[in-house]
């Protein structure tokens, strides 16, 4: 039932984006148009991972497709990075968190393969975490920054005190390092207590036993 409202939920999502997409085509913003298609393509993705049998968490699907559709259609497409103040704000600290989720669940699955040798103590996993969820935000800004210069968009938000953008941008990176460090010591505390049955447990081991493939066990 619940794994349903997910998928329901995710629907939603990518239908209001075809209609967004639509209503590009019709009112002719063809920029709008070809961002909103990516960002379907963006939406599609574990789909296209299922045609591999690669299972994602339909919590975490939801949560990541969830992003994209509020960071890059409602923010850009729609405006709201200028609508809302708070809105940038609350998107890059999701980011940090959605990010440091990613990197704590990618190398502590490494552990559980059992044909590779790794046994990282929950201080680096943690570590590996919030460096990962940095690395990938520095990376978007770097996006932006390319995105404003060669297209003439203005993803970086520049003002009037700041034509550069380069508060904008130091803005994000530190909310981003915020939203990574909470995560990263959510997932040290949950891998020094034993028994703990956090949502990254859950998650992890949804992964693990739906992608049997990817660790060398048999159903």
């Amino acid at each position: 039932m619940e794994q349903l409202t997910h998928r329901r939920l995710t629907f939603v999502l990518q239908a209001i984006l075809f209609a967004g997409a639509a209503a590009a085509v019709w009112e002719q913003q063809w920029l709008n148009a070809v961002i909103t298609l990516g960002i379907i393509v963006i939406t599609l993705v574990p789909l296209f991972l299922k045609k591999f049998h690669v299972f994602i968490p339909p919590e975490f699907e939801l949560l990541a497709i969830g992003f994209v559709f509020a960071s890059l259609f409602l923010g850009e497409v729609r405006g709201y990075y200028i609508r809302f103040w708070w809105w940038d704000i609350a998107l890059h600290a999701a980011s940090g968190f959605l990010l440091g989720i990613t990197g704590f669940l990618l190398v502590h699955v490494l552990n559980e393969i059992k044909h590779i040798e790794m046994h990282m103590k929950p201080g680096f996993v943690a570590f590996f975490a919030f460096l990962f969820a940095v690395g990938m935000g520095a990376i978007w800004e770097i996006f932006e920054f390319g995105m404003d210069h060669f297209l003439g968009t203005n993803m970086q938000k520049a003002m009037l005190g700041d034509p550069s953008g380069l508060t904008d941008t130091m803005f994000d990176l530190i909310v981003d390092t915020l939203g990574a460090l909470i995560i990263s010591v959510l997932g040290y505390g949950y891998l020094k207590t034993s028994g703990n049955t956090s949502f990254l447990e859950r998650w992890i081991r949804a992964f693990i036993d739906n992608n049997p493939q990817l660790f060398g066990r048999r159903r």
